[in-house]
């Protein structure tokens, strides 16, 4: 949060477009030209069981990796560059540029694999160009639709791309519909083994995958346009996951369609679709705007990854990275890297291979799949607090994802995937060198290694490093065992985000006595920690004073290894004046090492039904806001929370009010907070308003209400400052030391 002053207008996002692009550019690049030519191929090999297994276990990939994309998408700004801003901005900028580069070439390569398939579509005039005394050459076809669909989209940028999609999307959808109508003939599902029925010596499952396996990767097509729209955070989400479902359900009703209605020497036949449909002739054009529409979506989308790459500065040769960076007019068209996309899809349609094009493109997806299902796996169990996207995936779909792409790079072929994996290894050595002191391999699994070490910590009691800022947490008490409030709180603010650390203080000086006595009470403390408070240290302290237990325990690192920031205090209302004196001498001595300071007044509520959290900001102590917010909101990560809810009361004088509503709203959106915006309340006030009535009018029957103070206002009040509030039952007051961002 920022103090107060203006909230700056959002950037404008190039083209502003909605999810509709998103999800055709996508959707149409699915059902491209492996749909017209080589699912026939796939069924006529494999029968319908094997057609499905082939749907599946590409699904297997594409379905963990979409839901990955769309976590990882709403959890920050996503910017040009689609997928690539989402590695490179999650893995660092050497592993994002690596597999950024080579995400690249997948896409520039995909352009002339789609153009080399849009020749295909022309091969029912072969018999007439044959009567002519012409041969057919499909880069005839192929290298002049390059050319020419690079010059459209050079002059014309990407609004003309996109308005090409509907067109073509719409003809795409006439020519399944009428290939759906078709007769049945020469069906084989009636037959015994008809699910299995195949040509004789088909080609192996995994080769037939490897071929078909394009026919899945176009769902991330449309996140490509993501510099250019309005809402990415939404858009990519639905576009993506819509267009994989709709996909997924559309091929399974191809390949049904196809074993039901022809046999499979016909199946394997080229365009055996047409042999299908109602009307023929409608599925070569079909396949001229399918693979048109692919061959769109994907010179949109390439040139956009390498701007964001030259943009970054991550290209090996540097003299390129200012050059193909550089954008025209408004929306930052990248024609400099439309250009280079070109020249490499004119080589690509120069081979003229589809089955070898595609092979290559698939490696190429599988490696940043895999990647992508890898960064939504390590996100889940590293649990930083600041990685709170809006929708979540399953881990272990992540993980799954992850795996399920390595297994099949060697199973399709290990040499290329060799091939891949020894590539992406030299341009991150390359990228890395030019950037010298960075480690962004090892920051990977820093947030998994502070994890990790939080667990460890916990039960073995070692010590480690931790990078984020997350809640460290330590409190001393003399009153263990006559109330448990305390230890409940510092569990819950542990649980899953923190670390805590719970001294139990034994007043004297330390001889044989007061050991022994320490460890009988730690004994009792494990056995306590055991049976209800597991996520937190626990260890005792002997010292003449109170005083001098909190000077040696604030100067020794926290259980984590790191350093305590934070230090919580407890008394309860039942408690005598000499121990909100003593309250007051710790506060005072903990602010000397800036340590934030917590401070839970309870009684007999025991936090009630742990449904309601109410946290009051005002004018006076608003820099502990952000603290106040956070540890809320980490509230209600605990099991014993997870029906609760955030209200947030903001009491502000009537002339900061409008602006302190629009901080506050942009505070909770763009720090994805779980709070609903009608949880929000800011209320105006002047000298007349009882805060102390106001509060009560709110919030006498919340289960927890978080207050802030500060310094000087509790050296001005005294003990009184946390004696306010009377009918209010549990409060935890809240002084931070130095500003949190929640990013």
């Amino acid at each position: 949060m920022t103090d107060a002053g203006t909230v700056p207008p959002p950037a404008e996002r190039g083209h502003g477009f909605g999810t509709g692009p998103v999800f055709l550019a996508s959707l149409s690049t699915i059902l491209g030209a492996i749909l017209f030519l080589r699912f026939g191929y796939a069924v006529g090999n494999l029968g319908l069981l094997g057609a499905l297994g082939v749907i599946l276990l590409g699904h297997a990939v594409t379905v963990p990796t979409a839901l990955a994309l769309a976590e990882i998408a709403t959890n920050r700004r996503v910017e040009g560059g689609g997928e690539y801003f989402i590695v490179s901005r999650s893995f660092g900028p050497s592993i994002g540029g690596a597999i950024g580069i080579s995400l690249y070439l997948s896409q520039a390569v995909s352009v002339g694999f789609y153009l080399i398939a849009f020749a295909e579509s022309f091969r029912p005039l072969i018999p007439w160009l044959a009567s002519l005394g012409f041969g057919f050459d499909p880069r005839l076809v192929s290298v002049p639709a390059t050319i020419g669909l690079s010059v459209l989209v050079v002059l014309r940028g990407a609004d003309l791309g996109v308005k090409a999609l509907y067109v073509v999307a719409a003809v795409l959808g006439v020519s399944l519909l009428l290939f759906f109508l078709g007769p049945a003939e020469g069906a084989t599902l009636g037959d015994p083994g008809g699910l299995l029925a195949h040509v004789d010596d088909p080609d192996p499952f995994i080769l037939v995958f490897a071929i078909c396996f394009p026919a899945f990767t176009g769902m991330t097509a449309g996140v490509g346009l993501s510099g250019d729209l309005a809402n990415p955070r939404r858009s990519i989400p639905l576009g993506i996951l819509g267009a994989t479902g709709a996909g997924m359900a559309i091929y399974v009703a191809v390949v049904w369609k196809m074993a039901s209605s022809a046999a499979p020497d016909v199946l394997v036949g080229d365009l055996a679709m047409q042999h299908i449909a109602l009307w023929g002739p409608i599925i070569p054009v079909g396949l001229a705007c399918a693979t048109l529409s692919s061959a769109v979506g994907s010179i949109l989308v390439a040139p956009r990854t390498l701007q964001a790459i030259a943009q970054d500065d991550l290209l090996p040769v540097r003299r390129l990275n200012g050059l193909l960076a550089r954008g025209v007019g408004r929306e930052n068209e990248p024609r400099s890297a439309t250009v280079v996309t070109a020249v490499v899809a004119l080589g690509v349609a120069l081979l003229g291979s589809v089955d070898l094009v595609a092979r290559v493109i698939s490696m190429f997806f599988m490696v940043t799949y895999g990647a992508l299902c890898a960064i939504s796996f390590l996100e889940h169990f590293a649990a930083r607090p600041s990685y709170r996207p809006s929708f979540r995936s399953k881990w272990y779909l992540s993980l799954a994802g992850a795996l399920v792409s390595v297994l099949l790079m060697f199973q399709m072929d290990p040499l290329y995937a060799v091939v891949a994996i020894v590539l992406m290894a030299a341009l991150y050595g390359l990228i890395s060198r030019a950037a010298p002191g960075r480690d962004d391999l090892g920051s990977i699994f820093g947030g998994v290694m502070a994890q990790a070490s939080r667990y460890l910590h916990i039960r073995m009691q070692s010590g480690a490093a931790a990078e984020d800022w997350r809640p460290s947490v330590i409190t001393i008490t003399p009153r263990t065992f006559d109330r448990s409030s305390p230890l409940r709180l510092l569990t819950w603010l542990c649980y899953r985000f923190g670390f805590g650390t719970y001294l139990h203080y034994i007043p004297g000086r330390l001889d044989r006595r007061t050991f022994e006595e320490a460890a009988q009470v730690k004994g009792r403390l494990l056995e306590l920690a055991g049976e209800r408070y597991g996520e937190i240290f626990v260890d005792t302290i002997i010292s003449p004073s109170m005083a001098s237990a909190l000077a040696q325990s604030l100067q020794i690192p926290g259980v984590s290894g790191i350093e305590n920031n934070t230090i919580l205090f407890e008394f309860s209302i039942h408690d005598p004046t000499s121990v909100l004196e003593e309250l007051q001498g710790g506060l005072t001595l903990a602010a000397v090492p800036h340590m934030n300071r917590l401070v839970l007044r309870h009684g007999e509520n025991f936090f009630g039904n742990r449904r309601t959290i109410h946290v009051w900001l005002t004018w006076h102590d608003y820099r502990n806001a952000n603290l106040m917010v956070l540890l809320a909101y980490i509230l209600l990560g605990h099991p014993e929370w997870q029906k609760g809810e955030i209200r947030v009361y903001a009491a502000f004088p009537e002339h900061q009010a409008p602006e302190r509503t629009t901080e506050l709203t942009r505070m909770i959106q763009e720090g994805r907070l779980q709070i609903s915006p009608k949880n929000v309340q800011v209320i105006a006030t002047d000298d007349r308003v009882d805060f102390s009535r106001l509060v009560r009018n709110h919030s006498a029957d919340a289960d927890l209400v978080i207050l802030g103070f500060t310094e000087s206002r509790r050296r001005e009040k005294g003990s009184e400052l946390f004696r306010r509030h009377e009918d209010l039952r549990d409060i935890l007051w809240v002084s931070a030391a130095r500003p949190i961002e929640i990013e």
